[in-house]
């Protein structure tokens, strides 16, 4: 579900003002990326035997799973108006707490996990804190420190993956009913994450920050605090998903994370995130999530030379900005002539 904000009347408007409904589920952007995910799915089902089988459609689900929590941690900073540059340091920082507390102290992951998302979670309030004390650009704050994590989590485990119980496994390995834990937790976070942007104060004022912060202050609504709120939000979700990694993977590595900072910008957007603020989507998160993973897995089935994976997936995230782009600007000019229209007869 998208979810957009009435910019106040003194502000120049970069939206369409109108409160989500249930159409937003079929409109012209949600209407794509469902032709996108249809004409990929069924190109790779008939190029590859395998594509259909269970075992591949349970780890591309995970995969997609994965990739909606990384995209999550980028996307809520995205919504006010920021970014986050040190989502994969994050998780590479919390994989080390985790496997410290798991390995070398010896907790329990009953109390491991909480502290390894409570970390997550100061993180992205001194993200937060930096941001709107200092008053400064969220890409040098975070850009920052990333490269803090990063030295701490090499410093700090010196390179070596830590080891995990052989229960902690469950939620990154196992199914229900057929289907991932990962992806059903994934899946929960999602739908919450939709009815707090389209239900509740909160997500409204989340909203109203990224897309116009004068107008959200003007208002009422304290944009510093909801800056930091979206920040530990980010910093939560990239926790989260170094914790299920680690599940999945059945050891806490400190690599963790080193590729996340392309995914999590390149399915936010390839979903609908506005770069300027003020939009979201639940539902397109997911889409973009499954489109990115069935590029990834056909390029896989192609044989294609790996040296130009990434330039591949570059050209598909400058396409999806350049798409939000002119969608803005077409409807900028189409509000105002909206406006100046004569009202239609009773």
């Amino acid at each position: 579900m998208n979810s957009t904000l009435a910019n106040a009347p003194t502000a120049t408007p970069r939206r369409i003002c109108q409160r989500p409904g249930a159409g937003e589920w079929f409109n012209g952007r949600t209407n794509g990326l469902i032709l996108s995910f249809t004409v990929l799915f069924c190109v790779l089902a008939l190029e590859s035997p395998t594509f259909l089988s269970g075992y591949t459609l349970f780890v591309l689900s995970r995969q997609v799973a994965f990739c909606v929590l990384i995209a999550l941690a980028q996307a809520v900073c995205l919504v006010v108006g920021g970014m986050n540059l040190s989502v994969g340091a994050i998780g590479s920082m919390t994989t080390v707490v985790l496997g410290l507390c798991l390995d070398s102290v010896h907790l329990s992951p009953w109390l491991a996990v909480p502290a390894a998302l409570a970390f997550g979670a100061l993180s992205g309030w001194l993200n937060g804190a930096l941001i709107t004390r200092l008053k400064l650009d969220s890409f040098v704050i975070t850009l920052s420190m990333m490269f803090i994590y990063m030295g701490l989590r090499s410093g700090v485990s010196g390179g070596q993956p830590y080891r995990v119980p052989e229960s902690f496994t469950f939620a990154g390995q196992r199914a229900f009913l057929g289907i991932p834990w990962v992806f059903v937790l994934a899946s929960g976070l999602l739908a919450a994450m939709a009815y707090l942007f389209r239900w509740t104060v909160f997500g409204r004022r989340l909203l109203a920050t990224g897309g116009n912060a004068d107008a959200a202050r003007l208002s009422g609504i304290d944009t510093a605090r909801m800056v930091v709120a979206a920040n530990v939000l980010s910093g939560l979700f990239a926790a989260l998903a170094a914790v299920l990694w680690a599940s999945q993977l059945g050891s806490a590595a400190p690599e963790t994370g080193d590729t996340w900072l392309i995914v999590s910008f390149a399915v936010a957007i390839i979903g609908g995130t506005g770069l300027s603020g003020g939009v979201i989507s639940a539902f397109g998160l997911f889409m973009g999530a499954a489109i990115f993973m069935l590029i990834k897995h056909g390029l896989v089935e192609l044989k294609a030379n790996p040296y130009f994976a990434n330039a591949f997936l570059g050209t598909l995230i400058l396409l999806a900005v350049v798409v939000d782009r002119v969608r803005e600007m077409y409807l900028e000019r189409r509000l105002p002539a909206e406006k100046l229209a004569p009202p239609a007869n009773p």
